[in-house]
């Protein structure tokens, strides 16, 4: 079983940054260091008022791609959207910008690897209806993520009441696709530089297309087949430069047929497929069919949507966090670090990139 995929930046400017009261925002004590990345460092807190646990994400005000900013006033924008979590402060301590969210439990990628890199039909269905409804409340507030991944979609904190929620972080690279007041849909537009993960991007995306709501429907559905299969077709194409390994991806997609891609599994997840690449640029989803889908492939299977995981049956139905594992499992988001290099992120002509820290390594 594979380690979670992270490069850590060991930049000078990191060193210092917790200040040296060991509080910010006058109501946040900095615990210690859980992840750091070239454009900002994370620690676990606690907010002194309630003792709970946080996240306080650290930035360096002069950096040459501040990102903490625009990701707070989208964690404003879906303030008490339920599976995003809160902002408890954002301000300035010295040369730093500072991010106070909620902690979380771990991410579905490594929760995947925790399970053998195989999630049952049932684990499957059950996720899929919630990612479909965390993608619906950010598109109901007027903004596309254009970022689906494993990585950005983690579960509660054990043993409470948001354990069983898969919440969706990192909004660095999300953008309005309609203006919020007059609900004006951006135009349509090609030639556009490639911004996202390579192996779940749409086939649009792949194209130089510009992005609306039907393409994280399609990367939603890229990261279902990943889950159920174990991996995708385009996964581990090599090529001599970057560039040309993207393009492979792309034209792979393309070649691949729904059928093919989906064979073996309930029909239901190809019809999935089909519908989301047929979507319009700016037509509007119908999410409920999307869900709907999905409860009826855990009828036909004799399963009900009961919020039993495959990864909360590990050790012997003790769930995933009682495994051997170290001291902390909770995983934070940072920005600007680059994971599996072989075949996913990929951000041309744009700023800084997102993925996520774990503290912890995955079981053998």
């Amino acid at each position: 079983m594979t380690t979670p995929h992270v490069i850590a930046s060991s930049s000078g400017h990191h060193s210092q940054t917790a200040t040296s009261s060991g509080i910010v925002g006058n109501h946040f004590r900095v615990g210690k260091k859980i992840g750091e990345g070239s454009f900002g460092v994370v620690f676990e807190g606690t907010k002194l008022l309630t003792n709970q646990p946080v996240a306080i994400k650290f930035e360096p005000r002069k950096s040459d791609a501040p990102q903490l900013r625009d990701e707070f006033r989208s964690y404003r924008t879906l303030n008490g959207t339920v599976g995003v979590p809160q902002v408890h402060h954002f301000g300035q301590e010295g040369l730093h910008n500072v991010l106070v969210i909620d902690l979380l439990g771990p991410n579905l990628e490594d929760l995947f690897d925790m399970c053998g890199r195989k999630f049952t039909i049932k684990t499957v269905c059950m996720a899929a209806k919630q990612m479909i409804t965390r993608i619906q409340s950010v598109h109901d507030k007027s903004l596309i993520y254009r970022d689906i991944k494993p990585d950005n979609f983690l579960v509660g904190v054990p043993s409470t009441k948001t354990a069983n929620i898969i919440h969706i972080i990192d909004f660095g690279m999300a953008k309005h696709y309609r203006d919020p007041k007059t609900k004006a849909h951006i135009p349509y537009r090609e030639r556009k530089s490639l911004s996202g993960t390579a192996r779940y991007m749409s086939i649009n995306t792949h194209l130089g297309r510009e992005q609306s709501r039907r393409d994280d429907l399609e990367s939603l559905g890229h990261v279902f087949m990943y889950f159920l299969r174990g991996g995708l077709p385009w996964q581990g194409l090599r090529a001599a430069t970057n560039k040309q390994k993207y393009e492979k991806i792309g034209e792979k997609k393309q070649t691949t047929a729904i059928s093919e891609l989906c064979e073996g599994f309930p029909e239901e997840f190809a019809i999935y497929m089909n519908y989301v690449r047929k979507l319009g640029f700016e037509e509007s989803p119908d999410y409920d069919f999307l869900r709907e889908l999905f409860t009826k492939v855990l009828k036909t299977i004799g399963e009900q949507d009961d919020g039993i995981y495959d990864w909360m049956l590990l050790n012997n139905g003790k769930g995933w966090e009682a495994g051997n594992v170290c001291e902390s499992r909770l995983i934070v988001s940072i920005l600007d670090v680059i994971i599996d290099l072989s075949d996913t992120f990929i951000l041309i002509g744009a700023g800084a990139c997102n993925c996520q820290y774990s503290t912890y390594s995955s079981p053998p």
